[in-house]
């Protein structure tokens, strides 16, 4: 078993705030999270390089498009290396106007975080839709667990 990160709180709200960011539409708020040359590849495969290009990119999907609202469950964070780690999560979607998960849009997220003098930020955030094809039941039991998060307590 790997031993937790000693940051892993950091590198926890440095995924809550991408992900925050991301639902209040914000190409800015979550291009901050960033490192200067950091990327971002998207749900559909698309990549965009550095902090500037990923906010620019942003506010047109932002812009131009509705986008669906993630709710993420965070399943690791984990040291690669001196100031390297990766959080593993996966992910559901609530469509734009919805008020419940769409399955078919389950995601696992990928995040290498890097420490830059002292402060986290995203070196790599990867979006790749989760179809477990092999593993049939999987969809539906993140898609429980993820509507349990939604459940008004």
């Amino acid at each position: 078993m790997t031993a937790a990160h000693p940051q892993d709180a950091q590198i926890r709200a440095l995924y809550i705030e991408f992900l925050d960011a991301w639902n209040r539409r914000s190409g800015a708020g979550v291009a901050a999270g960033f490192a200067d040359d950091g990327d971002i590849i998207g749900f559909d495969g698309s990549r965009h390089s550095g902090r500037l290009s990923i906010a620019s990119y942003l506010r047109r999907v932002f812009g131009t498009a509705e986008t669906a609202a993630y709710i993420g469950l965070i399943r690791s964070v984990r040291p690669i290396s001196e100031g390297v780690a990766v959080l593993h999560a996966e992910a559901g979607a609530i469509p734009p106007g919805g008020n419940d998960i769409d399955p078919s849009q389950h995601s696992l997220h990928t995040l290498i975080a890097v420490s830059e003098t002292g402060r986290w930020r995203i070196a790599l955030f990867q979006a790749t839709p989760a179809t477990w094809a092999d593993q049939p039941d999987a969809r539906d039991v993140l898609t429980a667990e993820l509507r349990g998060v939604l459940a008004p307590r």
